[in-house]
């Protein structure tokens, strides 16, 4: 259910409702828009008269949800939530680069490819310290180094880090870390999603091969609902009978995710596609369809890279694309 104030409700009363409800047993979301203030209540509603409600001198309108994910709605949090990590910005009209090699190889590596995107003009740095592989013989990671050298690559170039977390065993060594992604394939790991809202920490959440949008955000849900309001959905491609490509890029889960929900929405054109002279024109088609920002696997030398190099871009590569997309969000707004 949510409850819609009138404009310039005095922030007295406004508290008083919130309390009140909050007696009720509900959770309370307060969501502060330009113009109203939008509570959005979690919990057995059914208790509630909404006639009562209705009636008070500082509603405007009373709704029941029909969305069983309460915090993600549009419904709840009209507005676009942003999200600062450093100097950059997410959502709310902004656009930024996230860019680096799928893991984490070399101090010399790592380093030497953050310093490349940023002066391409990437926002932030990725990098696999934990590498989930469909093989158990195939390149897992440099694991707790492979987190010392992102730290040691924020170091060099002021780029906050991006890395993938698998195991909730393993927060302790992500305290300093920037963004923490939770790759596809645990995506409904929900006691993972349980601790990242208790975490704090940003998150980004890419969406399963095989998952709907609404499990997506019923997944995004746990992380929001254990009260961190912070996520980035990821629109990584999915499972089709596409045999020419890795998977097969939705974007039209893009718009339709801003339709649904608040938060933002950015795109890797690399698990997509898997192909790296596939990624640039689906990069492109990404920043035309009104993501957020896209995330772009870029290595040094893709040749000798120990995971996904054929889907890496080289660093001029990238530094071209990102040109690009530049005068695509010119020219679309």
């Amino acid at each position: 259910m949510i409850v819609v104030l009138k404009s310039n409700v005095p922030e007295e009363k406004k508290e008083q409702l919130t309390e009140w409800l909050k007696e009720m047993g509900l959770g309370v979301h307060v969501s502060n828009g330009s113009y109203h203030t939008v509570l959005g209540l979690i919990g057995d509603t059914s208790r509630l008269d909404m006639d009562l409600i209705a009636s008070l001198d500082i509603v405007e309108s009373v709704k029941r949800v029909s969305e069983t994910f309460k915090c993600c709605s549009r419904m709840f949090h009209p507005e676009d939530t942003e999200i600062r990590i450093g100097d950059a910005k997410i959502g709310n009209g902004s656009f930024v680069l996230i860019a680096g090699p799928c893991s984490v190889e070399t101090e010399e590596q790592i380093v030497e490819t953050a310093r490349a995107v940023k002066a391409s003009g990437a926002h932030l740095l990725r990098g696999g310290a934990f590498k989930p592989r469909t093989s158990p013989y195939d390149f897992q990671g440099l694991h707790e180094k492979g987190i010392e050298l992102l730290k040691t690559a924020r170091k060099e170039t002021g780029l906050p880090i991006v890395t993938e977390i698998m195991s909730r065993a393993d927060l302790p060594l992500f305290e300093d870390i920037d963004v923490l992604q939770v790759g596809a394939r645990n995506m409904q790991n929900f006691d993972l999603l349980k601790e990242l809202g208790h975490f704090g920490k940003p998150v980004l959440l890419k969406r399963g091969l095989a998952n709907t949008l609404k499990e997506l955000l019923m997944s995004a849900e746990y992380i929001l609902a254990n009260g961190n309001g912070n996520v980035i959905l990821c629109e990584r491609g999915i499972r089709t009978f596409s045999d020419y490509l890795r998977n097969t890029l939705d974007l039209s889960a893009v718009p339709m995710l801003h339709e649904l929900t608040h938060l933002p929405v950015v795109v890797d054109p690399s698990h997509a596609t898997g192909i790296s002279r596939m990624v640039p024109p689906m990069a492109l088609a990404a920043a035309a369809c009104g993501a957020d920002g896209i995330m772009v696997e870029v290595h040094n030398d893709p040749l000798h890279a120990k995971c996904d190099g054929a889907q890496s871009l080289r660093p001029e590569e990238f530094d071209a694309l990102a040109k690009k997309i530049r005068a695509v969000r010119e020219a679309i707004k």
